[in-house]
């Protein structure tokens, strides 16, 4: 719930501030704030090993441009229909692709069928979605 919170407050500060610099730019200064905070928070709390970067199958390392990418349409997103409806839709988007992941066992996923209540349950984000509108 506080990451989701935190989205809405992460997209709607986005939204504001791409107004005035432009969207990647705006992009762009909330990575860099991001990678700052991270490392500061990695070097004092970390535990991990990052030398296991080199290791890990390519892919595995994708997750940070797909970061961009979804930070970069939500702040553009934010510009032209509001915060509401961006993150309604990007919830709707983040369910349906976890389905789908899950229904299939993709990328490292354990196999959760699709099922009746899964079903339900994206109608309902659907409805949610039309009704943010």
């Amino acid at each position: 719930m506080i990451a989701g919170m935190s989205l809405s407050i992460e997209a709607a500060i986005g939204g504001a501030l791409g107004q005035h610099v432009g969207e990647l730019e705006s992009t762009y200064y909330i990575f860099i704030i991001g990678a700052m905070a991270t490392f500061l928070v990695t070097l004092f709390f970390g535990k991990g090993d990052l030398r296991q970067i080199l290791t890990v199958p390519k892919w595995n390392l994708t997750g940070g441009l797909l970061g961009v990418v979804y930070l970069a349409l939500l702040v553009i997103s934010v510009t032209l229909m509001g915060v509401g409806v961006s993150v309604t839709a990007v919830i709707v988007g983040q369910i349906i692709m976890s389905i789908l992941i899950e229904h299939f066992g993709l990328l490292g996923s354990p196999r959760i069928a699709f099922n009746r209540n899964r079903l339900i349950a994206v109608v309902l984000l659907m409805i949610s979605f039309v009704l943010v509108l």
